[in-house]
């Protein structure tokens, strides 16, 4: 019960020091092409994302407001520090899914749940990364 209680701390600890990483504004960045978020089909265009709760919600939203999605994450810890603010996409020939969010300077990425539609094609089609560098605004 004791080696129960200390893993939910150093949980709780790790989860709080990651989240200490996204930044307070938003994150921006220009998508140029169309990609499913959150199980749903979204234009490209410029793209933000916002922390919206201590539990790993994000907020991705494009720039004019028009569309957006509240996103619970996993958060996954790196090997290094990201050295930009990046959104990885996972590309299945011509159809692109949102998958992770890294911060500058943080070995914490944000990772998307994976939609059903990605499932269905990861069966049959291997996935490259599409990597976008973003900014903070």
């Amino acid at each position: 019960m004791k080696r129960a209680m200390l893993v939910l701390a150093l949980m709780l600890v790790s989860t709080g020091a990651a989240l200490a990483q996204m930044p307070d504004g938003k994150i921006k960045a220009q998508v140029p092409f169309d990609f499913v978020l959150g199980g749903k089909a979204v234009p490209a265009g410029e793209w933000t994302v916002t922390s919206f709760s201590a539990g790993g919600v994000l907020l991705i939203q494009r720039a004019d407001g028009t569309v957006g999605v509240l996103s619970a994450t996993n958060l996954d810890e790196t090997q290094k520090p990201a050295g930009s603010y990046t959104l990885v996409f996972h590309r299945y020939n011509n159809r692109y899914f949102l998958s992770e969010i890294k911060i500058e300077g943080s070995r914490m990425a944000y990772r998307l749940p994976e939609s059903k539609a990605e499932a269905e094609l990861a069966k049959n089609v291997t996935a490259t990364d599409e990597v976008l560098v973003a900014s903070l605004e």
